[in-house]
């Protein structure tokens, strides 16, 4: 895959990729977003390393940097990617990501920066990885919406008073993807003993509002997506896999609950705060909480969950511990 062709916009060709022990050297994609609540206010900044053949997420991090302006958390979320990177392949190429046009005009050397702060951050980038082997791609923000979630998690959490954890407890999802993958390979798959789910398949009526809830999050408790097509994907998870599908086998009606079938699905999504900090994220991505009257003990005293509910009547527990 050749990300570096053309030549950059400045005209000056990309150093040609030298040999190395390993063969060619590979390349890798950044994307990196920051925001900041009242500019300058609470701020975060999410990164993140994707590998460019398969989509995979390879590592994230997210961090909140207290009271500072909007340019800084993007500058911070840039040099968080290109440190994952190096730490991941310190000879790679990368193809930095952003949708701060600010920060992708100035670290392509076309936009001057006269802002001292901006001028330390810039620097502190262009230290972390030789910047012959960076190129710069503005993206819009839909297009940005990994970096952008990670950025948000990291100031609910500051807002919260808690620290950013990785979802699933990971350091990154590097560990999460790597053993559900391997758990998805026909050789596990035949030592995998009899009981266990080998997967469920949810019929829905859109599966673009279907992924931007369900699939959501399903990302956000450790599941990877495996497959996609025109009208369904799969998420892989470390036991199982789950199919959102809107085919045309689909018989067109609402979902209820409550009638007989399956009621909810219930996943483990880390300790209490992990419980709380998800919960509140996830109303922006059409989730409503359940017994609000009886939450977080809705399933009685010494459960600790939150019942949620999507717009299509959807419901699933997060479970804390």
């Amino acid at each position: 895959m050749t990300l570096f062709d053309p030549e950059p916009d400045s005209g000056e060709a990309m150093p040609a990729a030298r040999s190395t022990a390993g063969g060619s050297r590979r390349t890798l994609i950044v994307e990196a977003d920051g925001g900041s609540r009242g500019n300058p206010g609470i701020a975060g900044y999410g990164a993140l390393v994707r590998d460019p053949d398969t989509g995979r997420i390879l590592a994230e991090k997210a961090e909140y940097v207290g009271r500072v302006s909007n340019n800084v958390a993007e500058y911070s979320g840039l040099i968080a990617a290109l440190e994952l990177a190096h730490s991941i392949d310190p000879d790679c190429w990368i193809l930095a990501k952003m949708d701060s046009k600010l920060v992708v005009e100035q670290m392509s050397g076309r936009w001057k920066i006269k802002h001292a702060d901006m001028q330390k951050l810039a620097a502190k980038a262009r230290s972390i990885v030789n910047p012959q082997r960076v190129k710069y791609q503005w993206i819009p923000r839909e297009l940005n919406k990994d970096a952008d979630r990670l950025s948000n998690e990291a100031m609910d959490a500051g807002t919260a008073g808690v620290p950013w954890t990785p979802r699933a407890g990971a350091d990154t999802k590097a560990a999460a993807a790597a053993a559900v993958l391997e758990a998805a390979s026909p050789a596990a798959s035949t030592a995998a003993p009899a009981g266990r789910l080998h997967h469920a398949e949810i019929w829905v009526n859109d599966f673009a509002a279907a992924e931007e809830s369900l699939g959501w999050l399903l990302e956000r408790v450790g599941y990877v997506r495996r497959d996609t097509w025109s009208t369904g994907a799969s998420w892989q998870g470390a036991d199982g896999y789950i199919v959102l599908e809107a085919g045309p086998d689909v018989e067109r009606g609402p979902y209820a609950r409550k009638r007989p079938g399956l009621n909810h699905l219930a996943f483990r999504a880390g300790s209490e705060a992990d419980v709380d900090l998800l919960a509140r994220r996830a109303s922006s991505h059409g989730w409503t909480l359940l017994f609000a009257d009886r939450h977080p003990h809705a399933g009685g005293e010494e459960h600790y969950a939150a019942y949620l509910e999507n717009d299509e009547g959807f419901e699933v527990e997060l479970v804390a511990g």
